[in-house]
């Protein structure tokens, strides 16, 4: 496996090398320190499966670096580092096009379990936005009720997917639609959940899906 880790903190750097290690033994590192060396990184090696990177670090504003570097190389999975724990900024990163948010508090098993996740074609939101979501929101037994009633059996598969952060052209191979199909039916789970967006949509049913 090869990967990029971008972090302007050497030891930090170390840390996750040796949390990758447990990962795959195997793993080739790639290192940056800010977001011109990984965008030049990045160029460099057009065949990393994966690219670790803290969201604030010398060259550009956090959410702008992870913009351009989505819109550049948009077939490799970014996972976000941040010592931040807020929700907005979890939320803005993943809107922003990372497949995962690891806090740095975070202990090594969640950021292994994370790292599958992201590996596995999955988006990892971590727990702290769950919680944060958790305290504003009905309980999730009345809004599974919701939800259900609001949807169709082919749209409750639809969301299944979409929770597990597959994309529109995946959810259409896996069940036999369209892709026109299936942004129906996805417009139409977002009615249902409230929201205005894949990520809140990915968010809300990945809730669900753990009560």
């Amino acid at each position: 496996m090869k990967t990029l880790l971008a972090d302007d903190h050497p030891l930090m750097r170390e840390g996750v090398r040796q949390v990758l290690a447990q990962l795959e033994p195997a793993v080739e590192i790639i290192d940056a320190h800010d977001y011109p060396s990984l965008f030049a990184q990045t160029a460099a090696h057009t065949d990393l499966d994966l690219a670790l990177v803290d969201l604030n670090m010398p060259g550009l504003v956090g959410l702008q670096g992870i913009s351009q570097f989505r819109h550049r190389f948009p077939d490799i999975p970014l996972v976000v580092l941040s010592a931040s724990e807020s929700p907005h900024d979890i939320r803005s990163a993943l809107e922003a096009g990372a497949l995962g948010y690891i806090p740095k508090a975070s202990s090594t098993d969640t950021m292994l379990d994370a790292l599958r996740q992201v590996l596995a074609g999955d988006i990892y939101v971590p727990d702290c936005l769950n919680a944060a979501d958790a305290a504003s929101s009905p309980p999730p037994a009345e809004l599974t009720a919701a939800i259900l009633d609001g949807l169709t059996g082919r749209q409750r598969e639809v969301a299944r997917l979409l929770g597990h952060g597959f994309t529109n052209k995946a959810i259409g191979s896996m069940l036999g639609l369209t892709e026109n199909t299936v942004k129906v039916h996805v417009a139409a789970i977002f009615r249902a959940l409230g929201v205005s967006n894949r990520t809140e949509a990915v968010i809300t049913m990945q809730r669900l899906s753990q009560s």
